[in-house]
């Protein structure tokens, strides 16, 4: 494995390094191990180590959901749920929230084969809830999903996260991989599903050609790009985290191609993270994505995008992506196309990200157990990003590893949803069962951003402070 901070310092100093960089064999999350801490209960707001700012505001903008100790699947008879844990089909302990998505009285939720027993990679659960700590019932029905032990590349594999468009559909991306952190194994290759949320029929399952999958990648999160005027005009990008690419497919031309950039690359300073009592090193490229709203005097729209593993934020028009010949043939052409726009500042890794109607940006903020904001009006400094920290008065932080965030599409008023699942420990240490792990929470977006520099009437700031930016606790 080459040395971290060697590799930092060489690729801060060159640019174009990244082309070399991507031919080295690199670790990923899949081979590196942590070191041997065992924390069960952690205290997770430690606000002396991960950030220099007071927290003022006294408010609580977010509702708990949902919560769980453990996960749980609605089987048809408990006879068929005892005989699916004798086989080991169902291993309680494996299962863990991933991606998170909302439609009308459904919450939708992924549970990704990281490890043997999880039945079913794709759920439902109601909205409103009927109970803190429901059972998931797969999607759309158990026949959808196969078994890993004799598996039918036509169902469900590992999906990881989906995406609602304007057209009332589900899109996922499916992986095709089981236990992807311990002994990675592709068994399918990866594919694209819509379904028909007013119906619950599949509408296409799209498999990525072989050539746009590379060794060790791993397809993780899904957004798609609707023409406001046609639903059969729709793109949708998937990101490749670990081999560094977008793979652009086009609904109408039933198509896709492989976006590479170096901006897609991890910052190895940004991939050594500590958190939880445990130290680990994620070399994870471009994640997080979300899509502008179109320019009122052109219609250009811009995709934003960030590596899991970088303090940075980047933008590209998607006029750019939907160009299928560039990336043929032009791809050196038009690398500086995609633009670094601003910094988050240190210990702000992200996971993914959402814009409401109003274009204010939400997104995770994992290494800091919160999620935060920006006017995307505003230059993207740390004076114009806000944090928000949601915790109990013990100071434990009820958002913990807020893996999946989405801004649902409420014609009235548009809510933020977060998922935590603390994945850390599920993958490193060992979860407390008796203990809460994963909760879905929801705040009006507008409650959130009421009196912070992210409100789109709030002036800019533009002086960028050696303190970083403001955050909230949400006490």
């Amino acid at each position: 494995m080459i040395p971290i901070c060697l590799l930092a310092c060489w690729l801060i100093s060159n640019s174009k390094a990244y082309d070399i960089f991507y031919n080295f064999e690199l670790e990923t999350t899949a081979h590196l191990q942590p070191l041997p801490f065992n924390l069960q209960n952690p205290k997770t707001l430690e606000t002396t180590s991960r950030s220099q700012n007071v927290y003022t505001k006294a408010q609580q903008p977010f509702e708990i959901v949902n919560e769980w100790r453990k996960l749980d699947f609605e089987y048809n008879t408990y006879e068929q749920r005892q005989k699916a844990i004798m086989n080991r089909e169902f291993i309680v302990e494996n299962n863990l929230p991933l991606g998170i998505d909302i439609y009308e009285n459904r919450i939708f939720m992924t549970t990704p084969r990281w490890k043997d027993g999880v039945p079913a990679s794709l759920g439902t659960i109601p909205f409103p809830p009927v109970e803190i700590s429901p059972a998931i019932k797969p999607y759309p029905n158990w026949e959808a999903h196969s078994s890993v032990y004799t598996p039918d590349c036509s169902k469900l594999i590992s999906v990881y996260r989906t995406y609602i468009d304007v057209c009332q559909r589900l899109w996922l991306i499916d992986a095709g991989i089981v236990n992807a952190t311990i002994k990675l194994n592709q068994i399918c290759l990866p594919k694209i599903v819509a379904y028909d949320l007013k119906t619950d029929q599949r509408l296409f399952s799209y498999e990525l050609p072989s050539d746009q999958v590379k060794g060790d990648s791993l397809h993780s999160n899904i957004v798609v790009n609707v023409a406001s005027d046609n639903c059969e005009d729709a793109y949708a990008y998937v990101t490749d985290v670990w081999r560094f690419g977008i793979v652009v497919y086009s609904l109408s031309k039933n198509r896709s191609w492989r976006v590479t950039n170096f901006n897609f690359y991890p910052n190895p300073v940004a991939s050594d993270f500590q958190i939880y009592g445990l130290n680990f090193q994620w070399l994870d490229g471009v994640f997080g994505m979300s899509l502008s709203s179109p320019s009122i005097a052109t219609m250009e729209q811009f995709l934003y995008f960030h590596p899991m593993a970088s303090f940075k934020e980047f933008m590209v028009s998607t006029a750019l992506l939907h160009d299928e010949s560039i990336w043929l043939n032009q791809v050196q052409e038009v690398a500086k196309a995609f633009i670094e726009i601003g910094d988050r500042g240190p210990n702000s890794q992200s996971s993914t990200s959402g814009i409401t109607r109003d274009g204010v940006m939400f997104f995770t903020q994992v290494h800091l157990d919160g999620i935060a904001c920006w006017d995307t009006a505003k230059s993207y400094n740390t004076n114009n990003l806000q944090k928000f920290f949601y915790v109990k008065d013990n100071n434990d932080s009820l958002i913990q590893f807020p893996n999946d965030l989405k801004v649902d599409r409420n014609p009235a008023a548009q809510s933020v949803w977060i998922i935590s699942n603390r994945l850390p420990i599920f993958l490193y240490s060992q979860l407390d069962y008796e203990d809460i792990n994963f909760r879905i929470l929801r705040a009006n977006a507008n409650d959130l951003i009421k009196d912070t520099i992210c409100d789109p009437l709030q002036e800019a700031t533009n002086f960028i402070s050696p303190q970083g930016s403001n955050a909230h606790r949400c006490d």
